[in-house]
């Protein structure tokens, strides 16, 4: 179940970079994701969530500039990339304890592989989106809502840690 949502949450982060480790960072503040005592425990501090969070802010509103570049060229796929790993081994930390070191690297591969499909995916939905609009902004407003919602939705269902 936590690689679905490793490479759920690398979806989003193809269709918004920034979304996904904010959500995560949401999620660990909110202990709803136990990250204490591994790599990425200053994914709960409240610095990563005011960052996270303005730099989502920050993308949501640039994304609707006509001077934004295309997602696939290789700073923003690799942004992309990037946060897909990151968040994809976050949302497998969980499985850690059990497994080991393989479910992190499972959790980042399924994060990475989710991270091109919304890539990828995210951008000829958008474009099609977009034609039949006749103009991008409906469709790039659908698209920062099916990110947001999703990566709420893929947090929310996470099995709530329990504390001794």
């Amino acid at each position: 179940m936590l690689y679905v949502l490793a490479l759920l949450i690398g979806v989003v982060a193809g269709l918004r970079a920034m979304t996904a480790p904010a959500a995560i960072a949401w999620a660990a503040y909110l202990g709803w994701l136990d990250l204490s005592g591994s790599w990425l425990a200053f994914m709960g501090s409240v610095w990563a969530v005011g960052v996270f969070t303005i730099l989502a802010v920050v993308e949501l509103v640039t994304d609707q500039l006509p001077s934004t570049p295309s997602r696939k060229v290789p700073q923003q796929f690799g942004a992309r990339l990037v946060m897909g790993a990151l968040t994809g081994a976050a949302l497998s930390m969980p499985g850690f304890a059990a497994m080991g070191m393989s479910s992190v690297v499972i959790g980042v591969i399924a994060g990475i592989i989710g991270a091109v499909v919304g890539t990828y995916g995210g951008a000829a939905a958008r474009s099609r989106l977009a034609a039949s609009f006749g103009k991008d902004p409906p469709a790039a407003f659908i698209e920062d809502a099916v990110a947001i919602i999703g990566a709420y939705l893929i947090v929310a269902t996470l099995p709530v840690p329990v504390t001794p």
